[in-house]
C-alpha cells in the first residue's frame, strides 16, 4: 500500500505551487494576538471564492459559495453564537416554544431597516415582512431549508408566531439557515426572476455590483440595525484554481482565501506575511454501501469490508499536509451529541478477520463492483480499491462522475458504493435524520436504503419530545449504537474548516460550519489593519 500513497503524494506535489519563505507555525498573527490594537474603520475586504454564485435569491440557492456572499447582505430571526453550541438574537430579541412544540412566538426588533433598492427607499422592516419572508421558504425552497412551517401569523407590530405542522426541535437551526433571512416584498415582486442578481436585506452590507465569473461588489449599510461595520464594503472575486487563490492572497491581491487543501497548506504555513486558520469543521466524508441490492444488501458483506478498510491509511494518504482526521461516527465531532464514547463503536482495522466474515456469505471469493465519485475523491476511491482488492478479492470498478450524474445515480440507489460528504448545521438531525432514516431513501443523503424501524423511532423522538439538547443526543448517541453496528456505510473523514488570511485581516475566524462571517450579532466585526 505505500506505493499508493506515495503516488498520491507525487501527484499532489505536480499539482501544486512549490512552498517558499521562511517557516511559521503560528497559530496566530502578531497583529492578531495584540489586544492592545484599536479597531479602525475603512477599507475594503476582499475574499476569495472557489466558484462564481448563480443566484443570491434565498428560495432559489443551492450552494455555499453562494451563502458566503447573501450573510453579509440579509439577517435571520436567529444566529449561531461563536462556538455553535447555542442560539443568539438577531432580528428577533427572544423566542419561545409552545407546550406542545408546535409553535413558536418571537419577539421583533423595532429598529431594522431594509437596505434602499429599486422599488423601496430603505423603509422599516414589519413583522408582516417576517409572515412574507418564512412562508415563502416554506413554500418556495429549492431545498426544503424551511420545511414543516403551516404559517406564520402576525400577532402584533414587533410579534410573530410560527406554526409548524408537527413537533421540530432542529427549527431554531432551520431559521439561522440564510435561505430564510427576511426580505421586502416589492423588491421581490418589482425584480420577479431577477431578485436572486438584485438582493436585498437588512445586513450590514447591500449589494453594489456583481460581474459573472469575476466578483461581487458590497458596500456598508449606513441605517444597519447593529454594531456598525468597520470596513467601507467587501468584494468577494471568484478565483476557481486553488493555486491562484493562494498566489492571490502572497501577492496581496486578496485578503482572506478560502478552500485551502492540500500542500497549498505547506504554502501557507510556511509565509511568514500569512495565517493559516483551520479549524474540525461540521463536515465528514463516507462510503456509502448499497443496503438494498448486490452484494452489499447482505449485512454481513459489509461489515467485511469496513473491517478490511484502513481507514487511517486513506485519510493520512488523502490529507497528507493536515486538514482531516479520521470520522469515527456519522456525525462531525463539531456536533453537541459528539463524545468520545462513539469512537469505540469504530470497527477495528483487521484484514485477517475480514476474511473470515466474507467466507460466511455467498462472495467468499470476492466481487467485481463499481464506486461512483466526484473527480476530487479520487484520491479516497484510489486507496480504498487498493485495499479491497489486497484483503477481500475484491474488484473495484472508479467511477468518476460529475456532481448531477453522481447525486441522482446515488439517491435513486443504483450506485453499488459511492463515495460522500456531508456539511450541516451542528444540530445531528441535519446528519442523521437526513442520512439514515427511513423516509428519506429516494433522497440523496440515504440513497443507500439504510432502513430500521428502531433508529426510525430515536430519531423521531429526539425531533419531537424535548428541544434539551443533552436529552436530545442521548437519543441520537442510542441511535448511533444501532447504525454503526449495522454497518450501512465505512466512515473516512471528519475535515477541518480552513481560510487562510493577510497579517492586516482582525477579527475574523473560521466557523466550524464553513461561513465566512464579516460582521455577525454576536460579536464579529472584521477590520483591517492598515
Amino acid at each position: 500500500m505505500k506505493h499508493v500513497v506515495l503516488l498520491l503524494t507525487l501527484i499532489s506535489i505536480a499539482l501544486v505551487i512549490s512552498a517558499c519563505g521562511g517557516a511559521s507555525q503560528d497559530t496566530g498573527s502578531e497583529d492578531s494576538k495584540n489586544t492592545n490594537t484599536e479597531p479602525k474603520s475603512g477599507g475594503v475586504l476582499k475574499v476569495g471564492l472557489a466558484s462564481n454564485p448563480n443566484t443570491l435569491d434565498p428560495i432559489k440557492y443551492t450552494g455555499a459559495y453562494e451563502s458566503q456572499i447573501m450573510r453579509s447582505v440579509g439577517d435571520t430571526l436567529v444566529v449561531y453564537n461563536q462556538d455553535l453550541s447555542d442560539f443568539s438574537p438577531s432580528l428577533a430579541t427572544e423566542w419561545k416554544p409552545s407546550d406542545d412544540m408546535k409553535s413558536y412566538t418571537f419577539k421583533l426588533r423595532d429598529d431594522v431597516y431594509f437596505q434602499p433598492g429599486k422599488y423601496q427607499e430603505g423603509r422599516k422592516m414589519t413583522a408582516e415582512d417576517v409572515k412574507y419572508s418564512l412562508e415563502r421558504s416554506a413554500k418556495e425552497s429549492a431545498l426544503g431549508r424551511l420545511d414543516g412551517v403551516e404559517s406564520v401569523e402576525v400577532t402584533g407590530e414587533s410579534e410573530v408566531v410560527v406554526h409548524l405542522t408537527a413537533p421540530n426541535a432542529s427549527f431554531l437551526a432551520m431559521l439561522t439557515d440564510v435561505g430564510n433571512i427576511i426580505i421586502p416584498k416589492e423588491e421581490v415582486e418589482g425584480w420577479g426572476d431577477q431578485f436572486g442578481a438584485n438582493l436585498v436585506g437588512t445586513g450590514p452590507f447591500q449589494f453594489k455590483n456583481w460581474q459573472t465569473d469575476q466578483k461581487v461588489e458590497l458596500v456598508r449599510h449606513d441605517k444597519y440595525w447593529g454594531e456598525k461595520p468597520y470596513l467601507d464594503g467587501v468584494t468577494y472575486q471568484i478565483i476557481k484554481d486553488p493555486n491562484m487563490m493562494t498566489n492571490a492572497l502572497r501577492s496581496g491581491d486578496i485578503d482572506i482565501a478560502t478552500d485551502i487543501k492540500g500542500q497549498n497548506r505547506q504554502v501557507i504555513e510556511q509565509d511568514q506575511n500569512l495565517e493559516l486558520l483551520s479549524e474540525p469543521g461540521l463536515s465528514i466524508d463516507y462510503l456509502d454501501l448499497n443496503n438494498m441490492s448486490g452484494p452489499t444488501a447482505d449485512p454481513k458483506v459489509r461489515e467485511a469490508i469496513y473491517k478490511a478498510t484502513n481507514v487511517e491509511e486513506i485519510v493520512k494518504g488523502v490529507n497528507q499536509w493536515g486538514g482531516g482526521s479520521v470520522s469515527y461516527a456519522p456525525i462531525p465531532k463539531g456536533s453537541w451529541a459528539y463524545n468520545e464514547e462513539l469512537e469505540k463503536l469504530k470497527p477495528e482495522y483487521n484484514p485477517t478477520e475480514a476474511k473470515k466474515i466474507l467466507a460466511e456469505t455467498d462472495y467468499a471469493n470476492g466481487f467485481k463492483t463499481e464506486l461512483y465519485v466526484l473527480e476530487s475523491r479520487v484520491p479516497y476511491a484510489t486507496i480504498f480499491q487498493a485495499q479491497m482488492k489486497e484483503n477481500l478479492n475484491i474488484d473495484v470498478d472508479i467511477k468518476v462522475t460529475e456532481w448531477g450524474t453522481l447525486s441522482d445515480i446515488a439517491a435513486k440507489g443504483k450506485a453499488p458504493m459511492y463515495i460522500g460528504g456531508w456539511s450541516w448545521y451542528p444540530d445531528p438531525f441535519f446528519f442523521l435524520n437526513k442520512t439514515f432514516h427511513s423516509n428519506q431513501i429516494g433522497s440523496l443523503g440515504n440513497g443507500k436504503g439504510y432502513n430500521n424501524p428502531e433508529v426510525d423511532a430515536l430519531l423521531d423522538q429526539a425531533l419531537s419530545d424535548t428541544v434539551e439538547q443533552e436529552e436530545r443526543a442521548k437519543l441520537y448517541q442510542e441511535a448511533i449504537k444501532i447504525i454503526m453496528s449495522e454497518y450501512p456505510r465505512v466512515e473516512l473523514d471528519n475535515l477541518d474548516q480552513t481560510a487562510a488570511v493577510t497579517k492586516h485581516v482582525q477579527g475574523f475566524a473560521v466557523s466550524a460550519d464553513g461561513t465566512i462571517n464579516i460582521v455577525k450579532p454576536n460579536g464579529t466585526n472584521v477590520w483591517l489593519n492598515k
